[in-house]
């Protein structure tokens, strides 16, 4: 028996209304950080996936603000029934962005999405042997171990075929690192000796096509003429990069922007009052944690990492940091909305228990560390220096001596995946509300590079059954048993779960948030 998932041929996510197109205002994003690159499966951050959600499609999408799964460059598919097996139907007629460099002579089939994916697991492809790569998001799911085969069964059918069950595995094609490329113009560029081009003059099949970038600075996009949703009401969509978030409240409350990356608490006050600004508000899907080398001492040792856990007052950081009291300490890998969420697990403040656990670990003077301060905001975490200075005071207590360091955004990045830390601050969103989407692609072995962070047998056994398997009850019994294996080994200083607040000018219209607090501008425009 066949499931056939129920997405609506006919959906479509940019209908205009009438006149709009012709009348069509610019859209400025004040955004936080600069994207990475443009190669969507390159990079994984907040920062390059709302860039790469514009430019790229998809096969599918989240309807939001929702989790459900909609389609986008796939109109349907169906999952065997032993999920090992997912047959993608693609939607004819779909055009890639036409630029100086490159006019493409086809439309979207197949074989583009045989590129995309076949880059993520074949290390001898000729493309990544003319641009090596390290696709981080695919390889922390363990994209090569698990996808047996991908076939063009006809120019508008693919079949993924998988090595083991996976019921969680078709959302992956909602996710902005699986947009998808156009092979033509990969094969352009490696004809012409320019492979590397493909994360810096990026062509997609999304709504809106790339104009020019200036890093740090601002990043110019304009409507995709051809899109197969219909041509965006917003003739230009621009992000306009600040990285200070008082320069973004003081830019949007000027309407210099109309919409900006998330709020942090002390903000949300400033702008409340203001008649031509509404708040988008959501408790998302999101989590902030300390995360630890797992293979540089002293955090190579259990009773150390529980010790610097334990000794951390976390009411006092969220009064200084969170002052609305909208966030929620996090205390598994995970919020309790997500199903399968672990209920008996606790936070511990024990300064003489870690100080116990110090002198257990053969440390009884303490010792001096690395702490690596967060350079951007986030709303699970609106400001590392500080969350990093309230640490070192606890840590002080009992001995630690932490050397607060901080790099920009992505330098940080590079050296946390170098493992040149020994603890760094980190975070997730996830977007599909189930607990897979945050222990896999950041807990699982294959996540852990170098043995840097996490890779635990009976953790990977469990994350790995619970994901073979249809029975819900037995899958949320798995994460929760997971969970407890988590907490005893104590890879992350596990810290907040968020509100997130997002402001938006009130002449912009179709403004919707994700449960995970992305945006999306597909359909949004100014009035």
């Amino acid at each position: 028996m066949k499931l056939l998932a129920p997405l609506l041929l006919s959906a479509t996510f940019a209908l205009l209304p009438g006149g709009a197109q012709a009348q069509g205002k610019p859209l400025i994003y004040c955004a936080d950080a600069s994207p990475e690159g443009f190669d969507p499966g390159l990079w994984d951050s907040a920062s390059t996936n709302i860039v790469s959600a514009q430019i790229f499609d998809g096969l599918l999408g989240f309807k939001r603000p929702t989790t459900e799964l909609v389609p986008k460059l796939a109109t349907g598919y169906e999952i065997s029934p032993d999920a090992k097996a997912f047959t993608f139907h693609l939607r004819p007629g779909v055009k890639f962005h036409s630029t100086p460099g490159f006019k493409p002579t086809r439309d979207f089939n197949a074989d583009d999405v045989v590129f995309t994916f076949s880059r993520f697991i074949d290390p001898n492809h000729p493309f990544n042997k003319a641009f090596p790569a390290n696709f981080i998001y695919p390889q922390n799911l363990g994209l090569a171990k698990l996808i047996d085969g991908i076939d063009k069964l006809d120019e508008h059918t693919v079949r993924f075929r998988l090595k083991q069950p996976n019921v969680t595995f078709v959302a992956n094609f909602a996710f902005a690192w699986a947009g998808i490329h156009s092979a033509e113009y990969a094969a352009q560029l490696l004809k012409e000796g320019k492979a590397s081009q493909i994360n810096v003059q990026p062509v997609g099949a999304g709504p809106y096509q790339f104009k020019s970038y200036a890093k740090d600075d601002v990043l110019r996009m304009t409507a995709h003429p051809d899109y197969w949703g219909g041509r965006q009401a917003t003739p230009a969509l621009v992000f306009s990069i600040s990285r200070e978030p008082n320069v973004r409240v003081q830019k949007i409350a000027a309407g210099e922007c109309h919409v900006t990356a998330p709020l942090r608490d002390v903000d949300v006050g400033t702008l409340a009052g203001n008649p031509a600004i509404s708040i988008e508000k959501i408790q998302a899907l999101n989590i902030s944690y300390l995360s630890f080398n797992l293979k540089k001492p002293p955090t190579d040792k259990r009773e150390v990492r529980e010790a610097l856990d334990i000794a951390i007052d976390r009411d006092a950081i969220f009064k200084a940091l969170f002052p609305r009291g909208d966030a929620m300490q996090a205390v598994s890998a995970f919020p309790p909305a997500v199903p399968g969420y672990n209920k008996k697990l606790k936070n511990e403040f024990d300064p003489a228990k870690a100080k116990a656990l110090l002198a257990k670990a053969g440390f009884p003077n303490g010792f001096e560390i690395d702490l690596w301060a967060l350079p951007v905001q986030r709303p699970t975490n609106p400001n590392g220096q500080l969350m990093a200075q309230l640490i070192q005071q606890d840590w002080a207590r009992i001995g630690v001596k932490a050397s607060i360091k901080t790099f920009e955004w992505g330098e940080y990045l590079k050296r946390a995946n170098n493992g040149e830390h020994n603890v760094y601050m980190s975070g997730w969103s996830g977007e599909t509300g189930d607990a897979d989407d945050f222990l896999t692609p950041n807990l699982s072995c294959a996540a852990s590079k170098g043995g840097i962070k996490f890779c635990n047998a009976e953790f990977e056994k469990l994350i790995d059954e619970a994901r073979a398997t249809t029975n819900t009850k037995k899958r949320l019994a798995l994460y929760e048993k997971a969970q407890e294996i988590f907490k005893h080994e104590r890879p992350w200083i596990t810290m907040a779960h968020s509100t997130i607040y997002i402001p938006i000018r009130k002449d912009v219209v179709g403004f919707k948030m994700a449960p995970n607090g992305s945006v999306d501008f597909e359909g949004v425009y100014r009035k």
